[in-house]
């Protein structure tokens, strides 16, 4: 059985129901199904990698030109006071799916201190994924109709 992020990639009809807000050539931009905060966001490169030193230049340079067009997005759709942008790679770094990796974008705001997934083992989100996936998708296609090919 593919990764997730194979398997999404193989999966464009159905983008909407794998929460993927926007595609490039050789990355994906998709919400996480389990957030830390509204609005946290996974860059996935096509290629199927446990470690940024095994992807391909070109695939390096996309995957930090949707992050940062995820940040954008992110800042216009939702407004939050900062970012945290990481990668985890292997399982001892935290890596939810250590053999695929992948960039966690995930927005911030001052008095957030995600204590419930710290203390309780618990993630508290007020927004409903289908509501965000809409709102963050938009944002992309939004930006990509103003900007044209511009990567920010």
């Amino acid at each position: 059985m593919p990764c997730l992020f194979c398997r999404v990639w193989d999966e464009a009809a159905l983008d909407e129901e794998n929460l993927v807000v926007e595609r490039g050539d050789r990355c994906l931009v998709m919400l996480n199904r389990y957030p830390y905060t509204g609005g946290h966001l996974l860059v996935a490169p096509r290629e199927h990698a446990a470690s940024v030193s095994g992807l391909e230049p070109a695939t390096l340079a996309e995957l930090m030109q949707l992050s940062a067009r995820a940040v954008a997005v992110l800042e216009r759709v939702y407004g939050p006071h900062g970012f945290n942008l990481g990668i985890n790679q292997g399982r001892p770094a935290g890596a939810g799916i250590p053999d695929h990796v992948h960039l966690h974008v995930v927005p911030r705001w001052f008095g957030d201190t995600n204590f419930m997934t710290s203390v309780g083992g618990t993630r508290v989100v007020s927004e409903d994924l289908a509501a965000a996936w809409r709102a963050i998708r938009d944002g992309f296609a939004a930006r990509a109709s103003r900007s044209g090919d511009d990567p920010r």
